[in-house]
């Protein structure tokens, strides 16, 4: 049994309810558990709250947990992404349109991810090894505007 981090967790977790209908968090916590994952309710509760998950009803009538797509779209990711650019950015440098982002060894994909779900008009796309995330930011918006916002999120 492995103990994830937050991040790790809640991926996972968005995961399982793609895949499957989950109906509660006792069954969520079962289906971790299965596939290795220790957690308990309590943070599976909070977990769900971080993400949006909401109750629907499925086909058949029963209810399940859900992600939707307007939650990603909406306050979600700005939020993710606020809390894990000041957990995990620690240096921000930037060249015409390209923005280096410096984390802790295994923790960039985490700022990429994060990146990418926020759907920030200025930024292409990012690519990210084990302590670098690399961000492409649009032709007109620079690397130095960009790399600034960026900064200012990670509370740098």
């Amino acid at each position: 049994m492995a103990t994830l981090g937050k991040p790790q967790r809640q991926h996972r977790i968005a995961r399982v309810l793609e895949e499957q209908a989950v109906s509660s968090q006792s069954q969520l916590v079962e289906l971790l558990a299965s596939d290795g994952i220790v957690a308990t309710q309590a943070t599976v509760s909070r977990d769900l709250e971080d993400l949006g998950a909401v109750k629907v009803r499925i086909p058949g009538g029963t209810m399940a947990y859900a992600i939707p797509e307007h939650a990603k779209d909406a306050s979600a990711p700005d939020d993710h992404l606020r809390r894990v650019m000041g957990e995990f950015v620690v240096d921000v440098a930037f060249s015409a349109n390209l923005v280096v982002l410096r984390t802790p060894p295994g923790s960039a994909h985490v700022i990429g991810s994060a990146l990418d779900r926020a759907g920030l008009n200025d930024i292409l796309g990012t690519v990210a090894g084990d302590d670098t995330v690399l961000v492409v930011c649009a032709e007109g918006a620079g690397g130095s505007e960009v790399a600034g916002r960026l900064a200012e999120l990670a509370g740098l």
